[in-house]
């Protein structure tokens, strides 16, 4: 079985975490584990799986999302995932949109636990890389601690190599998905309790981390963990959250998954590589990932990619620094010339200079 860091995880998003974004969030953080965008198990088997599943070596490791609730299906999914190159195959068992529900899978499984171990288990008689599971800490009114533990426990011994768990209740009827990253209060608290009393079970803490200072309330230094680290080589993660998300009691959580945070404003990638990873890690200078990604996207339009298609996941590069306004209302104007070329980003690059001179 292949181990990876899940030190620093990001989110699966729908419609936004395609190839071309993940191969921009891999610039900022060498060694964070990238998800994909949740793809249902039944249209890799039965559409076209090469281009669902394209990504580039550059984006390793990545982890393919799938969303499905028929075993046998889910398997042969995950099988063509890891003939093309994905290093883990997790299993969506939180999405509460109403398009998943209506389809039996996402959020509504955690009603139904021994399917999804059943999901679980054959997926992993199909493949040789990890598996693991997505979920939240309830459905609708079931979102007690007991519940959450008894998923947990139905899931864990069908052998899931990691859980991450957004931490907030599927309301799944009446809020929008929107809503359901906003309304149902946070219970960190229920995470860091299941890591105490499962500690041989790899966990990921995601939901509400959108700031470094908040996000690293809930982790612990190697040193301050008395030089030991969580499994998997996994950075120790506190616990014992308080309701205002603060973390005080170290209880070694595996990582953290920070969603769009990371989407809109992308630096945070590099600040949290090197408070989690690599001290020594000094992140891409803007004028750097435009290079980088000009390199990019001559060979994607080459292809048939449209540039805009790569350039939507920029605006946040300079986020909350002087010239953020000008770049994305640059980046609009790129998006309305279809046949742009890659080095038409050249052009923002003052943009980008008058910041370093401010």
């Amino acid at each position: 079985m292949n181990s990876l860091d899940r030190r620093l995880n990001v989110a699966p998003m729908m419609e936004w975490t395609d190839r071309h974004c993940r191969y921009l969030h891999r610039l900022f953080a060498p060694h964070a584990l990238l998800y994909t965008e949740m793809i249902v198990a039944s249209a890799i088997v039965r559409g076209d799986a090469r281009r669902l599943l394209a990504l580039d070596p550059a984006e390793h490791p990545v982890a393919l999302q799938l969303g499905g609730s028929d075993p046998e299906e889910l398997a042969l999914a995950a099988r063509i995932g890891e003939a093309a190159g994905y290093a883990e195959i997790n299993l969506n068992v939180g999405c509460p949109s109403d398009r998943v529900r209506s389809g039996s899978f996402g959020a509504c499984l955690m009603l139904r636990p021994r399917l999804v171990a059943d999901c679980v288990e054959r997926i992993r008689e199909a493949v040789r890389v990890p598996v693991t599971v997505k979920c939240r800490i309830g459905v609708d009114a079931r979102d007690t601690y007991e519940f959450f533990a008894q998923f947990v426990d139905a899931i864990a011994a069908a052998g899931i190599d990691a859980l991450i768990v957004h931490a907030r209740a599927a309301i799944l009827g009446g809020l929008t998905p929107k809503e359901n990253r906003e309304i149902p209060p946070l219970k960190y608290d229920y995470v860091h309790r299941l890591k105490r009393e499962r500690p041989d079970l790899a966990v990921v803490l995601n939901g509400g981390l959108g700031d470094l200072p908040s996000i690293l309330a809930h982790c612990v230094p190697k040193s301050s963990a008395g030089g030991s680290a969580a499994a998997g080589g996994g950075a120790a993660v506190g616990g014992s959250a308080a309701a205002d998300g603060s973390a005080a009691v170290h209880t070694g959580l595996d990582g953290i998954m920070v969603g769009r945070a990371a989407y809109h404003r992308p630096h945070i990638l590099a600040e949290l590589e090197t408070a989690l990873i690599d001290p020594g890690w000094i992140g891409p200078d803007p004028e750097e990932v435009i290079e980088r990604m000009v390199c990019y996207a001559r060979g994607q339009t080459s292809a048939g990619v449209r540039l805009h298609s790569i350039t939507r996941h920029m605006q946040g590069l300079i986020s909350g620094q002087e010239g953020a306004r000008a770049w994305r209302r640059f980046l609009s104007d790129l998006a309305t010339r279809q046949e742009a070329p890659p080095e038409a980003l050249f052009a923002g690059l003052p943009i980008l200079r008058l910041r370093q001179a401010a």
